[in-house]
């Protein structure tokens, strides 16, 4: 097969070269135009890297126009190759007009060589051509061989007639640094995407893997820096532009590499159309694109443009609380990740509370997948990661667009997504160990980059609390409902005898917490709790207003709830009574939280009502709670 392609472009590259030259430029835009409007995988990349470089400052149909012509003058400056090859380099210079050599004599009067900083702009196989004769001293260039040895032979030997000398990247810079050290010329293609392990900084404001390359060289030897181009021009000609050198601000290589991506970047705004639009520049590291700048480091000046990462919530406030932990980890990681978390109305309170998040974008109630998706798309991100495990939610990514779509599979959408990490998930007794529900979230975001985080870095942390009847009453506040069913809830005259224990001998400010349906359960407790003091707050707060409750109260005494693991986040210290479910897989997060359990043969069941007798809550004693209340808030106090 290699050897067929390369007689094809032997072949193509005859018929090319009989032909007159601006024939072959009219043919070959033409033939770039089609294929503009025949690769539309590449006209979303091409209009995406428009969109890092210039923003809002290209309307849709600016992009669109640069893009065609993009695409017409690669394939006319691929296409001129041929029509030039018949050339003697030495006449060249009758289609190229040259600007700046002044700056490259002045370089090379310093005796110390000079490094080509060179990018895939214009005609750069004209540039190779033109290099020996218009610098009039030894050049080389730093190459990557090509995968067909036949094609790649065939460049070798052309470039060696015209006195170009190759120093292929996989065996070294050593002959590239002699002939920088012997006062000639080296070349250096430094505008490609550099792999993961590359060094980030920033390219037109947005962090890129570069190669450090040409700032080691440059340090090494003391050899100048400087940009060179050619530009297409009208009517088949081409113009050469020799910038001045490039002066290090400093010594460090990693701030040196994004001096000259600064370089690049006016190089590209001279002539945008001839830059290689069409090559994924600001690629996206699959799959850990959280720990960029592992090896060789990130330059992160203030005012990055971001990395903007959706992650879809989870629908159920207990399980978006479990979830924080992951964000928290994300968080550590690459300095430019912006965290949108697209939620329905209900937790935005709650999301908006969490000091890792950037943005909140709440769900329209009722809207459908196309509506979601639209929403999505405007706000241009860059991967989402899906958190519930629904077919709705990675249907709404992947109508949206979003280039890279993260979640576990199942549920009929491994089609949808196209980073799916495993799931170890929890395991029953036979199959060893439970494990916390957390856990799925940080193996997901471990999977991305992320850190895995120690359990005290879970939830927030609180100063040492004030004791009980000494500066003031204890403030414990008391959520008794539970929204999934009854079999979570502990009977309200346990709660009322309960608090009726802990109040002996202390003072202490109840309050009642919970949504509007618990409303009759509140009014039970505080028929039943005598002459205590009791706020019942019950359906009167928002998500908002419970979370800067709970945040001023001591402690939470609470069933398996939503507002558990509001509380444990917040790093309240809590004691939960738990009866048909598993603390072990989802019990409060953190060090300061106390669950109490009467363990049955029947148990934990998770069903939403008991079906026998209640024996798991039964037997969960007023007692023994009100003891783990007080020891809890001792505890706290101490």
């Amino acid at each position: 097969m290699h050897r067929l392609t390369y007689l094809a472009l032997r072949f193509v590259w005859a018929v090319l070269g009989r032909l007159p030259l601006r024939l072959v430029l009219l043919l070959a835009r033409a033939i770039g135009t089609l294929g503009w409007a025949l690769a539309p995988g590449y006209r979303r990349l091409v209009r995406r890297n428009l969109s890092i470089a210039f923003g809002e400052s290209l309307t849709l149909n600016q992009k669109n126009k640069l893009g065609r012509e993009h695409f017409a003058r690669l394939a006319a400056n691929i296409a001129a190759g041929a029509c030039l090859a018949r050339i003697p380099a030495s006449q060249l210079t009758d289609w190229v007009h040259i600007e700046g050599l002044e700056h490259l004599r002045k370089a090379q009067a310093e005796g110390k060589g000079v490094l080509g900083l060179l990018g895939h702009l214009g005609n750069w196989e004209l540039l190779a051509r033109l290099s020996p004769g218009v610098f009039a001293c030894p050049c080389g260039s730093v190459y990557q061989g090509l995968s067909n040895p036949y094609v790649d032979a065939w460049i070798r030997r052309q470039r060696a007639a015209e006195g170009l000398a190759l120093f292929e990247r996989k065996e070294g810079f050593h002959g590239a640094m002699e002939l920088l050290r012997s006062g000639g010329i080296v070349g250096v293609l430094a505008d490609q995407h550099a792999g993961d392990p590359g060094l980030w900084c920033p390219l037109f404001n947005r962090l890129a893997s570069t190669s450090p390359l040409v700032a080691t060289m440059a340090l090494r030897t003391g050899a100048a820096v400087l940009g060179i181009a050619v530009y297409t021009e009208p009517k088949g000609r081409w113009r050469m532009v020799i910038r001045p050198a490039v002066v290090p601000h400093s010594k460090d290589i990693a701030a040196f590499t994004a001096q000259i991506n600064g370089e690049l970047e006016a190089m590209i705004r001279t002539s945008p159309a001839d830059w290689l639009w069409s090559h994924n520049r600001w690629k996206t590291p699959k799959p850990k694109f959280l720990s960029i700048g592992t090896k060789r480091g990130i330059v992160a000046p203030p005012g990055l443009q971001h990395f903007r990462l959706l992650v879809r919530s989870v629908n159920w406030l207990g399980d978006a609380v479990m979830t924080v932990p992951a964000l928290r980890a994300m968080k550590r990681t690459r300095p430019d990740l912006e965290i949108t978390v697209a939620c329905q109305a209900k937790l935005v309170g709650f999301w908006r509370a969490v000091p890792e998040v950037d943005r909140v974008l709440s769900l329209p109630q009722g809207a459908g997948i196309a509506a979601v998706a639209r929403l999505f798309k405007a706000e241009n991100f860059d991967a989402s990661l899906v958190l519930p495990n629904s077919l709705r939610t990675g249907l709404e990514v992947w109508v949206a667009g979003i280039p890279r779509r993260i979640g576990y599979p199942g549920h009929w959408r491994k089609w949808l997504l196209n980073q799916l990490p495993s799931k170890t998930g929890p395991r029953n007794a036979e199959g060893g160990v439970m494990r916390h529900q957390v856990y799925d979230y940080l193996d997901l975001v471990e999977s991305l980059g992320a850190p895995r985080l120690e359990e005290s870095a879970w939830v927030a942390t609180r100063e040492t609390l004030p004791a009980g009847g000494v500066s003031r009453p204890w403030r414990v506040a008391v959520c008794p409902g539970a929204e999934y069913g009854a079999a979570k809830r502990w009977f309200p005259e346990q709660y009322a005898e309960t608090m009726r224990l802990v109040s002996e001998g202390r003072e202490v400010d109840w309050i009642l917490v919970g949504v509007t349906k618990d409303t009759p359960i509140g009014v039970l407790i505080q028929a039943k709790v005598g002459g205590l003091s009791v706020d019942n707050q019950i359906g009167r707060t928002g998500l908002g207003e419970l979370i800067e409750l709970i945040r001023g109260c001591d402690l939470l005494l609470t069933n398996d709830t939503g507002t558990m693991h509001l509380a444990a986040m917040l790093g309240v210290p809590l004691v939960a009574i738990f009866g048909s479910t598993e603390p072990l897989l989802t019990g409060p997060l953190g060090l300061r939280s106390v669950v109490v359990q009467h363990r049955v043969p029947c148990g934990p069941c998770f069903k939403r009502e008991c079906p026998l007798d209640f024996a798991c809550m039964r037997g969960v004693s007023a007692r023994e709670v009100a003891d783990a209340v007080i020891t809890a808030l001792q505890q706290a106090s101490s």
